[in-house]
């Protein structure tokens, strides 16, 4: 088992916390979780099961009761706590994501930072919590509108940005008066500890947030089924949120599903290049790749194709590849070795149906762990990486002719989370904006996700969304309260 020196060394724990308690899981069992980057195990936590799950919910359950009565102030300064504690601890908490994540550790540090702007944000959105007044259609009736918690929620998070997506869903439900369940990945659930150290040091109630680690079937089955827990929200595939959806239909959950995407990037011939070269790098390369709105797609208008293929293959060139803690490495490991073979499943498949590997860099670490950065020209539709998600570094360069030629292939698919697109043409950028079927697009910029704007997809990308005013109306429900009969 490696060894993993912090500043806060309690920050590493190896159990599941529930009900406020930290303990493993009633079976005994445990599974390893590997760095992967060389596969050293970085530590065990509990595999629990449904019986751990139901006590999770059953504390929640317990502590929804006084919970939801605390003041928006109160859940507030909570929340404002918890920020600052993940911001002194920012060193500690990137170090521990960049052993179970792998990401370098600069990025895992940037990663930390954002998912405490989630926190700050809903801090303050506790506060402007509000309901309304409607015109009562009768002198003798007034009609009011209530927001209110929905109840015990369940955050399922994925591995790719596993502080980010806990914040992102914990932060608004606690504001909104609702305890937390937190289903981590099994591949980084030390991360999503180290966060809950900080939430319970902040002062948050026993049973308000809770972390139930192990494999996904035992546990996701309690949370669907149990009909105390309201409120679901998962990051993740389309499959898995297709199945999450089928398994709480019998107990009419409210659902937010973050799901797949296949994002285009359209570069047209009237594009500022600096500015699109560097947006697509921040895209396309984030996390190496790994992440659901990189621009999995990258049209390129005829006119430009070249000098946009030159330029990202040389700003492409300056990566390097290698383990995440070791300085100066900006592309770290894919998570596991089936994420490795898809990728290059999907480059040898383009390959094959004639694109060219147009530029390249070496990787000299293990191949079945990294896979190096790689720009293919004469990319086509027939291609699977035209159709599925690859999950990589791998840039694929499609070209076309018109304008609508370009939206016709990025509307391409089923998928409708992000799209991105360049131009100065003011007209042009209302045109498309308008015609893209996407619930994020952005223009003549690389980086959507903020905590003050809405977050999610169309089409099989997802329902809800996360981040903005209505990250924490996903939380709350709306109570008409009649009051009849007044005396004039």
């Amino acid at each position: 088992m490696a060894s993993l020196t912090l500043q806060k060394q309690d920050l590493f724990s190896t159990n599941a916390f529930i009900g406020g308690v930290w303990r493993g899981a009633v079976s005994g069992k445990t599974l390893s979780v590997q760095n992967p980057a060389t596969g050293a195990v970085v530590g065990t936590i509990p595999d629990c099961d449904a019986a751990d799950t139901r006590a999770a919910v059953d504390a929640a359950s317990a502590a929804f009761a006084k919970w939801r009565n605390t003041t928006a102030a109160e859940r507030a300064a909570l929340l404002e706590r918890w920020h600052a504690l993940i911001l002194k601890n920012e060193a500690d908490l990137a170090r521990i994501m960049t052993a179970e994540q792998g990401k370098p550790l600069a990025e895992a540090a940037g990663e930390i930072r954002y998912a405490a702007t989630f926190v700050k944000w809903f801090a303050e959105e506790a506060r402007r919590i509000e309901g309304k007044t409607i015109a009562s259609p009768e002198l003798n009736r007034r009609i009011f509108v209530t927001m209110e918690p929905v109840g015990v929620a369940a955050a399922i998070t994925p591995w790719n940005f596993p502080a980010a997506m806990i914040t992102r869903k914990c932060a608004p439900a606690l504001a909104a008066g609702c305890s937390v369940i937190v289903k981590p990945s099994e591949l980084t659930p030390f991360t999503a500890l180290a966060l809950a150290k900080l939430a319970e040091e902040a002062g948050f109630p026993a049973g308000v947030f809770s972390i139930v680690t192990g494999l996904p079937t035992a546990i996701g089955g309690e949370l669907t089924s149990n009909t105390t827990v309201r409120k679901i929200s998962f990051t993740g595939s389309t499959r898995v949120g297709a199945l999450l959806m089928r398994n709480s239909a019998d107990t009419i959950k409210r659902l937010s599903l973050e799901l797949g995407g296949n994002a285009p990037l359209i570069v047209f011939d009237d594009a500022d290049l600096d500015v699109a070269i560097a947006s697509t790098m921040a895209s396309k390369f984030r996390n190496a790749g790994q992440t659901c709105v990189c621009a999995n797609r990258i049209f390129v208008q005829a006119g430009i194709y070249d000098a946009f293929a030159e330029r990202l293959a040389k700003a492409v060139s300056n990566f390097v590849v290698g383990d995440g803690i070791t300085p100066g490495v900006t592309i770290g490991p894919l998570i596991n070795h089936a994420a490795v073979e898809k990728v290059r499943a999907h480059v040898d498949d383009a390959l094959t149906l004639g694109a060219k590997s147009y530029a390249s860099v070496e990787n000299k670490m293990d191949p079945s762990r990294f896979v190096g950065p790689l720009v293919l020209t004469n990319a086509t539709s027939k291609m699977r990486l035209a159709r599925e998600e690859t999950f990589g570094p791998v840039a694929p360069l499609f070209k076309f002719t018109h304008e609508q030629e370009a939206i016709e292939m990025a509307n391409a698919t089923e998928y409708g989370l992000a799209s991105y697109f360049y131009t100065e043409n003011l007209h042009r950028a209302f045109r498309v904006a308008e015609k893209l079927e996407a619930g994020i697009v952005a223009l003549n910029t690389g980086a959507i996700s903020m905590e003050m704007a809405p977050f999610g997809g169309v089409k099989q990308s997802g329902i809800g969304r996360e981040g903005g005013r209505e990250g924490i109306a996903e939380y709350l429900s709306e109570k008409t309260f009649h009051l009849g009969g007044l005396k004039s």
